[in-house]
């Protein structure tokens, strides 16, 4: 298969000087940006549909899971546990699965959901809810040295996203993002993270194939929260 994708560009070589600051600052300091509505009722409609069909099922979540194609493949890896694909666009959501957020087209143990992480992880944890599984596969790695708070580890929304727990697994074609998710795993919580080169045989999302089929080298660390 045909991909030319390129690899991030950065004038940043390592991890940011910044970084630890920001996470001293993002862990002492309460987050109280306000919920969005549309967010708060995602949220409420997503976990009814979870309470009607797999309440006791341990719960996978796939962060920023685009087109859904992660999502739909940990459902049927796990069929014993509950799957919800979370991504702020709903055009995504249903491009490759066909299904809009909470259709009877996806499988029963698997639900999409349309809406901005930075609420649906506080209101996860605001409801007490907790993960067996994370996943964080390729986000957007804002490369730029300027853009470290737009990472997830540079975000205020960092600590409450570790606080729900479980098997937390990220993926990149960028180490220096892996290294820093490290290291903000390893300050907030002195759980032991590393990063470690990662060529899967059956790629899970879009990117990871268009990656691979450019000769990127990918990387991933997982850690058990």
């Amino acid at each position: 298969m045909y991909a030319n994708s390129r690899l991030p560009s950065s004038a940043q070589s390592a991890i940011h000087d910044h970084l630890g600051t920001l996470l001293e600052r993002h862990a002492t300091a309460l987050f109280r940006k306000p919920y969005s509505d549309y967010n708060r009722a995602a949220f409420a409609a997503s976990f009814e549909r979870r309470a009607r069909v797999a309440a006791a099922a341990p719960l996978i979540l796939d962060s920023c899971c685009g087109v859904g194609e992660s999502s739909l493949a940990l459902a049927l890896a796990f069929p014993d546990h509950y799957v919800i694909g979370v991504d702020q666009s709903a055009s995504r959501l249903c491009r490759n699965t066909g299904a809009t957020p909470g259709s009877s087209r996806l499988p029963l143990n698997l639900d999409l959901v349309r809406a901005d992480l930075v609420d649906y992880w506080r209101l996860m944890l605001e409801a007490n809810i907790h993960l067996a599984r994370h996943y964080l596969l390729y986000p957007n790695p804002w490369p730029k040295i300027g853009h470290l708070s737009r990472r997830w580890h540079g975000h205020p929304v960092f600590p409450a996203l570790l606080a729900l727990g479980g098997v937390l697994e990220c993926r990149s074609n960028w180490r220096i993002y892996i290294d820093e998710f490290c290291f903000a795993i390893n300050r907030l919580t002195l759980r032991s993270a590393h990063c470690e080169p990662y060529a899967p045989q059956n790629p899970l999302t879009p990117f990871e194939r268009k990656y691979l089929n450019s000769g990127h080298p990918l990387y991933r660390t997982r850690v058990t929260l």
